[in-house]
């Protein structure tokens, strides 16, 4: 849980603000829209191979 303290002569919206890039940067936001709809398990092996390919395709291993 990111903790972000407000300092003294801050704005709410600056606060905000890095709170959210916090939580970006700890990839909070992204498990909540993975986690936010149901994958069936073929949709999620799917997805997982139509990853890798495009890894392959660009180079990287």
């Amino acid at each position: 849980m990111p903790l972000v303290k407000v300092k003294e002569n801050e704005s709410i919206d600056k606060a905000i603000r890095r709170f959210k890039k916090k939580c970006e940067k700890e990839g909070i936001i992204q498990d909540i829209k993975k986690s936010s709809r149901y994958l069936k398990p073929s949709e999620r092996k799917r997805k997982k191979q139509l990853k890798a390919a495009k890894r392959r395709r660009s180079g990287k291993a």
